[in-house]
This record gives C-alpha cells, sequence and structure tokens, in this order.
C-alpha cells in the first residue's frame, strides 16, 4: 500500500504515517515506549495501553510501524498529547492530522476522474506527484486553512485552470529585475482605467492570496489596488504556488499563496529576499558549469526575472524553463506515482528501470558532489529536480534544477573558487561549517532524491532494494573519488549513522525558542541508519 492508491479508508495508514514521525524524530522522547526484546519483535506501547508492532525500516529509522497494524488517529493523537510539552502547538498539528485526513478522502473520491482527463496534459506528472506522499512529512497534503472548494479550484491534485487575480502597486515600493513577457497585462485587461494605474506596477496575485490583500488594504489604506477583471490562464504545478501559464508551457510564475505546507511554520508566502537570492545562487551555478563544460548534463531554469513590493503577500518569480524541458521535464516526485494505464511513472519512461535509475543517479551525485566542492549544498528536494531524458531508458538523461533559494553556502571556499563575495539577504543561507553542508548534502541529495527512490522501487516490487543500494554506493563512490572529497566519503559511505530531519518537531509542534533552528528547513532529529553499509544492507 502506497501513497498514491491508499486501499481503503486512509486513516489507518495516516496514523501509521505520523506514529512514524513522532518516533524516528523522538518526539518527547516518544523511543522510551519501545520494547526491543528482539530487533524483529519490537513494539511500541502507546501511552494509552495498546502494544503497536514495528517492524525493521532501515531508510531513516530503525524500526516503523508494522504496516499491517491499524491504530487509530485518535489513538495517535492521545498519545502525541501525553509526550508533548507545555506550550508545545500540538493543536495545530492534530488540525493537521484532520484536514489531511479530509484532504485524503477527497482525493480518493476524485483522483481516477483527474487523471483520466489530465492524461496527455503538460501537468500530468505535476498532479500525479501531488497524489503520493511525502517521503518524510505525514500530513503533507494538508494545506492548512484551505476549503474543500478552494483545493477543487486551485490545487494540482484536481488539474484546474483558473486566471489570476491582479493588483496596482505604488511603484515606489516595487523592486523589480529582468525582462518580464510579452503576455503582462495592460491596465484594461484587468479592468482599470489608465487613469488607476498612473504611478503604479501590475502584480500577479494567486485568486486565494487576493481576497486576504483586500482585506489588508482596506483595514491600512494600503497602496494597493486589486483590479476587478482576472487575467491570464494558468494550472498549478506540484508546488501549488507555481502555475504554468496556458499559452506559455515554458513559463512558470510563483505567487505567494496564504496558506501553509509542510508544517504551520512553513508559509507558502514569499519572503522579498529569497527573490535575488535564488537568482544569485542561480548565476553560481551556470558560472560553475561555463568551468566544466563537460560536467554532468544539468539545465538550469532562469529565475532571474521577478518583483517584490516589500510585503510576501506582494511578490513573483518568472521561471523560464529551457524549452528541452518545458513538456519533457518529469519531477523527480513523480517518479514513483502511479499513472493512468496503472503503470508506475518510471515504468511509463523506461523499459529497464536499473539502467535508468544508475544514469539518473550518475547525473544527481556528479552534480551535486562537483558543488559539494564548490562550498554549495543545494536545497534541491523531489519537487525542484526533475528528469529530462530523451534517449529512452536513461540513454539521454539530464536534471533540470529550479528554486534554488534555499541553498547553504560556504563564503570562504566560494572565495577561495573565485566566486566571491558572495551577497545575500538571508544570511542563514551562509556557513563555513562543512559538517553543515554535508548535512543538507545528506537529508536531500541522498535521503530524498536516492534513498527514497531505491527504497521505494523495492516496496513496488520495480527493483530489489540490495541492487537499488549498490547503484547509490557506486555512483556516489564514483563522484567523491572523482571530486576528491574524502570529508564527503566520510559523512556518507562510512559513517556510523547518517543526518536526519525533525520535520513535524520543527515545523509545527515545538517553536524556534525551544528547538534552537535558525532555519526549521535545516533542523536535525536523532541520526538514522546508514543505509549505504554495505555490512548493514538488508
Amino acid at each position: 500500500m502506497t501513497g498514491d492508491h491508499v486501499t481503503g479508508d486512509p486513516e489507518g495508514y495516516l496514523a501509521r504515517r505520523v506514529l512514524d514521525a513522532l518516533l524516528r524524530e523522538d518526539y518527547g522522547a516518544m523511543g522510551r515506549y519501545v520494547c526491543r526484546p528482539a530487533a524483529a519483535a519490537a513494539t511500541l506501547r502507546l501511552p494509552g495501553g495498546r502494544s503497536v508492532r514495528l517492524c525493521h525500516d532501515g531508510f531513516l529509522a530503525d524500526h516503523r510501524v508494522a504496516p499491517d497494524e491499524e491504530p487509530r488517529l485518535a489513538e495517535v493523537i492521545a498519545a502525541l498529547r501525553h509526550v508533548a510539552s507545555p506550550g508545545d502547538d500540538v493543536a495545530v498539528f492534530v488540525r493537521e492530522c484532520h484536514e489531511t485526513l479530509a484532504t485524503m478522502r477527497l482525493h480518493a473520491a476524485h483522483r481516477d476522474e483527474v487523471i483520466r482527463r489530465l492524461e496527455r496534459s503538460p501537468t500530468y506528472h505535476d498532479v500525479l506527484g501531488a497524489y503520493l506522499d511525502h517521503p518524510v512529512y505525514p500530513t503533507a497534503r494538508c494545506r492548512l486553512g484551505l476549503s474543500e472548494r478552494e483545493q477543487r479550484a486551485y490545487a494540482p491534485e484536481f488539474a484546474p485552470a483558473f486566471r489570476l487575480r491582479w493588483a496596482a502597486v505604488g511603484r515606489d515600493r516595487v523592486t523589480a529585475a529582468g525582462s518580464r513577457p510579452g503576455w503582462w497585462p495592460a491596465p484594461a485587461d484587468v479592468g482599470l482605467p489608465a487613469a488607476a494605474v498612473s504611478g503604479r506596477d501590475l502584480f500577479p496575485v494567486h485568486p486565494i492570496t487576493a481576497t486576504t490583500l483586500a482585506d489588508a488594504a482596506a483595514d491600512a489604506a494600503a497602496d494597493v489596488k486589486i483590479a476587478p477583471k482576472p487575467y491570464l490562464e494558468v494550472s498549478p504545478t506540484l508546488s501549488m504556488r507555481t502555475v504554468v501559464v496556458t499559452a506559455d508551457a515554458t513559463t512558470h510564475l510563483k505567487v505567494p499563496l496564504s496558506t501553509s505546507t509542510l508544517g504551520r511554520r512553513n508559509r507558502r508566502t514569499i519572503a522579498p529576499g529569497t527573490l535575488p537570492d535564488g537568482a544569485l545562487v542561480q548565476r553560481l551555478l551556470a558560472e560553475i558549469q561555463t568551468r566544466s563544460p563537460g560536467g554532468p548534463p544539468v539545465m538550469l531554469a532562469d529565475e532571474q526575472t521577478y518583483g517584490h513590493a516589500a510585503d510576501p503577500l506582494l511578490g513573483y518569480l518568472i521561471r523560464r524553463l529551457p524549452a528541452a524541458a518545458a513538456t519533457g521535464a518529469v519531477p523527480v516526485a513523480a517518479l514513483l506515482a502511479l499513472g493512468a494505464g496503472g503503470r508506475y511513472v518510471i515504468e511509463e519512461l523506461t523499459g529497464d528501470i536499473a539502467h535508468f535509475f544508475d544514469a539518473y543517479l550518475r547525473v544527481l551525485f556528479g552534480w551535486h558532489v562537483a558543488l559539494f566542492g564548490y562550498g554549495i549544498a543545494l536545497e534541491a528536494h523531489q519537487q525542484n529536480v526533475s528528469v529530462v531524458s530523451s534517449g529512452g531508458d536513461g540513454g539521454r538523461l539530464a536534471l533540470l534544477i529550479k528554486d534554488n533559494d534555499g541553498a547553504l553556502l560556504d563564503p570562504d571556499a566560494l572565495a577561495k573558487a573565485g566566486l566571491g563575495p558572495v551577497d545575500v539577504h538571508d544570511r542563514r543561507m551562509l556557513s563555513t561549517d562543512r559538517e553543515a553542508l554535508a548535512r543538507v548534502f545528506v537529508t536531500i541529495t541522498l535521503h530524498l532524491c536516492a534513498g527514497a527512490i531505491a527504497f521505494g522501487l523495492a516496496e513496488r516490487g520495480l527493483l530489489p532494494l540490495p541492487a537499488g543500494l549498490a547503484l547509490i554506493r557506486a555512483r556516489l563512490a564514483e563522484a567523491i573519488d572523482e571530486h576528491d572529497q574524502p570529508f564527503l566519503r566520510a559523512r556518507t559511505l562510512e559513517a556510523d549513522r547518517l543526518p536526519t530531519k525533525a520535520m513535524v518537531t520543527a515545523g509545527t509542534l515545538v517553536d524556534k525558542a525551544r528547538t534552537g533552528a535558525q532555519d526549521i528547513n535545516k533542523h536535525y532529529g536523532p541520526p538514522g541508519p546508514n543505509y549505504l553499509r554495505e555490512d548493514r544492507c538488508s
């Protein structure tokens, strides 16, 4: 039973995932309730008294709830409340759980109809990827606070098409870069007379955000006017706040969304400084490519055109895709999703999964290990990395990389390589600590983009786990040797255990004052098993 086609009611499945996350992160010292008379017979005694059988995990934790266990969500929530500290945001996480369960039931009711009408759509793979659960975060399907109507109208799982709203913003507030597309509206296109936008600039606004903005503008008498007419048809990509323009499939438009995903603290608005920061990182990556013309085949989305009005609800990013990637790019997050014909997406792309996975890993590690040598660790998770395959069976396979504002950069290493100084708005992006860079590499590139795929292929019967892990070891070792990175070898192939993120803890349950996390997306929990060690593979 996998996350994109849960059979029956999803409550037991969701309850297991939530309990797995609490155990993995050892939230509230949950691990003290695990009894280990033997590794294969470990049990978790919930604070309420019930014993839940555990089984071997081996990916990010030693144990997980056995797949045939059916805990009730109420039991898991009761256990959560029992171990929580006063002041933790338990009520919000419980709300996330209930909204996720309602969303999963909504998806189950509509998925077949959506997939049937979407089979040849440019957003086909984004929709499939949206139905597949996040490898780590148990309530990732929750868009906190959005109604059923809003999800059906705007969420990728329902493959909607809609038109954007627009706001006229005083130009004295606007910072902009790059060249806008030719379809950018004139005042008349959005129902405004020319006089109404004198001294103002037009910004795209997501329909969900338009109401919030209109209310805020009315309360503060701000220099923001929501235009009466929607304009520009778009469809949501895997990232709900990023939409693809119907008439221009090479262009994606990222706009603020007034909701949260992957935790209450992960707002889908756009912090103004992230726009120039992401553009800067893209330029760094492009410069590194010019220095190594024979390097891994990697395409970079153009993210140099953006604007903001010093407000997290007023900003945009124009993302231009290379022509070769506009219709042929498949997000890594969609590779294990079940497609329209009953086959998994990776099966639709290749007849030789081992060869395809091998080719993918060669590019993935070749690129990211090279960047590590420059002092760069990208937060390029499954949603931000896409596979572009034109040769069949991975014969000619490239990666498309986008959305680089979460990168971690070592300014000293970059300066030594002649790529500094680095001037970023978000100082959390800078660190001279190689351990910090290695943690990002492991938790994003290794765990999410490689390990999760290998374990997922094995779960689906597509590639035996020993074979998938052997490919990861071989390709990672090859890249480490090529770029002479013994430090990274020690932190991956030779490590006793591997770092893991504590996403539920930092994303919702515990505030920064207690976690000490400057960046909730880089907060780590107990280390997990090293599935790359040959002496521990099963």
